[in-house]
């Protein structure tokens, strides 16, 4: 029986992190193989047989069941090569119910360096069309979207760049939100005068967490300045007030929903936060600082945050571990759910979602906009 495999893409310099959650989380896994930002396991048959698998943790950013790879420096050969175990391994009336194609390049630096974003290439596009250039006759009409974002429960076919003459390829299901995006990477239109990167990584960070938050909403940052993840939560309509020290970015400071609070979050009044649905906190500070500075915050009896959005700093490797530490501790503020993820427009940093305040916190919306 030939062996199976799985492929996990994660941020360059995240692979030990993504290779000891998995094999903690999965103990019949057996690590194989290893590029930046690419990890392959050997998994049990009854993995790939389970309809349901899912492959979750911090720094997975997307993953899939492997079926090979190719080499070589022929464009249209590799893609004949990228049908060939397909069509060896499905009928012609299964291989329809793929519904996109999803090709894309592993990362080739850390988010923001040199320029750097992470996302679907010129590259990775044109392999892609060269791919579809090749597809075989099933006999019906198969239209295959490609790096197009899937819909739940979708079957999506993956072609991974590891090199530009290196494809891995396979497939997965679209089932967690990042599931459903090309690479594992949402295709976010920044806009001409994006302040700063962090416009990118709250808008991640609210794709992802699918948060409820609305128009009229009030929201607080801690960390704001310059002021991008507060052009991105005004730009959905929201109530915004961002606390720094710094100065913020003019164009913010221009926004009639912006207020700005120059100080530091342990010096602003604890009234302030009574009306706040949403609290983000974005401090180039160790972890445990960031959720010392939040506990105070909604640990108030008069305070009723709905929901957190925490950037926590990884800048020393061995704060990995305590990443579930850091959960329990939110959890113990009453939030049901806590998320964590490496997004991935995340430099060394991840982001937790926190939501499901019990008892929940009653819909204040029109309270809000009076």
């Amino acid at each position: 029986m030939s062996a199976h495999f799985l492929f996990a893409i994660c941020q360059i310099g995240a692979e030990a992190a993504l290779k000891n959650e998995v094999l903690w989380k999965h103990s019949d896994f057996r690590f194989a193989y290893s590029r930046p930002g690419f990890v392959t396991f050997r998994i049990p048959d009854d993995v790939v047989r389970d309809r349901k698998f899912e492959l979750r943790g911090t720094f997975v950013r997307t993953w899939g069941f492997s079926i090979g790879k190719v080499s070589g420096t022929d464009g249209h050969q590799l893609a004949r090569d990228f049908w060939k175990p397909l069509s060896e391994r499905y009928p012609a009336s299964v291989l329809p119910q793929f519904k996109h194609l999803h090709v894309w390049q592993r990362d080739r630096e850390l988010p923001g360096d040199f320029g750097y974003e992470p996302g679907v290439t010129p590259l990775a596009d044109a392999v892609g069309e060269l791919i579809l250039e090749h597809k075989p006759d099933v006999g019906t009409d198969w239209p295959l979207p490609l790096n197009e974002d899937a819909q739940e429960d979708d079957r999506i076919l993956d072609c991974v760049l590891v090199e530009p003459n290196e494809w891995w390829f396979g497939w997965h299901r679209a089932s967690s939100m990042e599931t459903h995006w090309p690479g594992g990477v949402p295709q976010i239109e920044s806009p001409d005068d994006m302040i700063s990167r962090t416009y990118l990584k709250m808008a991640e960070s609210l794709l992802w967490s699918e948060l409820p938050i609305q128009s009229g909403h009030r929201c607080i940052e801690i960390g704001s300045a310059p002021g991008g993840s507060c052009q991105a939560l005004l730009e959905r309509g929201c109530l915004v007030t961002g606390i720094d020290p710094a100065e913020m970015d003019p164009l913010v400071m221009a926004h009639r929903n912006f207020t700005h609070l120059r100080a530091k979050a342990k010096e602003v009044k604890r009234n302030t936060f009574q009306k706040v649905r949403w609290l983000a906190a974005d401090a180039n500070v160790a972890p445990k600082y960031t959720l010392d500075m939040v506990e105070a915050i909604v640990s108030q009896p008069n305070v009723r945050i709905e929901g957190l959005i925490l950037t926590l700093k990884m800048t020393d490797p061995e704060l990995v571990s305590d990443i579930p530490l850091f959960n329990k501790r939110i959890r113990s503020w009453g939030y049901r759910q806590v998320r964590a993820r490496q997004l991935a427009f995340n430099r060394q940093e991840v982001c937790v979602v926190a939501t499901g305040l019990n008892p929940p916190v009653v819909d204040e919306t029109s309270r809000d906009l009076e």
